[in-house]
């Protein structure tokens, strides 16, 4: 190691920051606005009842609510909880940190000399997502597969909750749409905009400049989270690209087996921020197949190190082991057969 390295490493890793930062910025305002100005009670009206409809609707609601691996899963469970069919929670849950505008773009621009890949990233993804949420509509009560709180919060076919309680789901504000932890309304001490219902309640029938007030904060804690992410997974594609040997490397990464298995093994560990991924595998376009940059983009957005602490809030370890099978199965396939046609 010398300063020559030292320098090279970090001038890559700033060059990546500032490719990165503005479209982690906006991904963080649309979440910001969509929790306080969206109403989702009168989404969860318009989602089909058909599980292959309602998992390729729950697939495409990231078009519509552009939320990252770090919002989707709060969301994911609050939609649980309203009670929409598991279809179109599994699907948004998968689907939604690639299929939306943001990723669409930040895509495109990291890969504007292969365009392919974007549509690649984007089709592939809404493929698999909308599978696994129509495979787990075969499960037609959900509620053995999730977490005890969960499942109690769920509707009856009355109406109510598993407590027996009635359901709140038409009181106070809309709280879904937001990104950020998933600790759903435990705190009710204090107004915290990353809480879900204490956030809620306070902006309700609040002037606008007080909900754009929590909207900042929520937004400045967010920002925070993920680029405390962003920073560390770029200095990995920084280090590796220039202190790990360009033959080991070479070696991995032509492989068309062995290249897929390295590049899911890193967006797993990696656990990098899907509005920004897409500039962390441009560091390995000249290293890796077509298709094992393909599994990155698709596979770390769905399941990495990271997500799989917020997916266990919702649901029981075997279900969990099961999306994560699915979806890595499915990803290696699609990877494999574009190094066959891409390579």
């Amino acid at each position: 190691m010398d300063w020559t390295q030292l320098n090279s490493a970090f001038t890559l890793f700033l060059s990546l920051l500032v490719e990165a930062v503005p479209f982690l910025l906006l991904g963080v305002l649309f979440s910001g606005l969509l929790q306080f100005f969206v109403d989702e009670r009168k989404l969860v009206q318009l989602m089909p009842r058909d599980a292959f409809l309602g998992a390729l609707a729950g697939s495409c609601m990231g078009f519509l609510f552009p939320v990252c691996e770090c919002g989707n899963v709060p969301v994911a469970r609050r939609l649980i909880m309203r009670g929409v069919p598991s279809s179109v929670a599994i699907g948004f849950l998968l689907a939604a940190p690639t299929i939306n505008p943001i990723v669409f773009w930040a895509t495109w621009t990291a890969f504007r000399d292969q365009p392919e890949m974007v549509f690649l990233r984007i089709g592939c993804s809404l493929i698999i997502a909308t599978t696994i949420g129509w495979v787990f509509s075969a499960q037609k009560d959900l509620r053995p597969f999730l977490q005890p709180a969960v499942a109690k919060a769920m509707p009856s076919k009355k109406g109510t909750r598993n407590g027996g309680q009635a359901s709140q789901a038409t009181s106070g504000p809309s709280a879904l749409l937001q990104s950020g932890t998933y600790f759903l309304g435990q705190s009710d001490q204090r107004v915290d905009p990353m809480d879900f219902q204490a956030a809620a309640i306070a902006a309700a029938g609040k002037p606008t400049g007080y909900k754009l007030n929590l909207m900042l904060e929520g937004m400045v804690q967010e920002f925070r989270e993920l680029g405390g992410v962003l920073v560390f997974g770029s200095a990995i594609a920084a280090m590796l690209q220039v202190f790990v040997s360009r033959e080991a490397i070479l070696a991995l990464g032509q492989g068309p087996i062995s290249s897929i298995l390295a590049m899911m093994l890193l967006a797993a560990v990696v656990s990098i921020c899907s509005t920004v991924d897409s500039f962390f595998a441009l560091a390995f376009s000249s290293t890796f197949t077509t298709g094992s940059l393909l599994s990155f983009l698709v596979f770390g957005p769905m399941i990495d190190l990271k997500g799989i602490g917020l997916l266990l809030s919702i649901f029981k370890p075997r279900a969990v082991f099961y999306l994560i099978a699915l979806a890595a199965q499915m990803t290696f396939l699609f990877a494999f057969v574009v190094n066959l046609y891409f390579s």
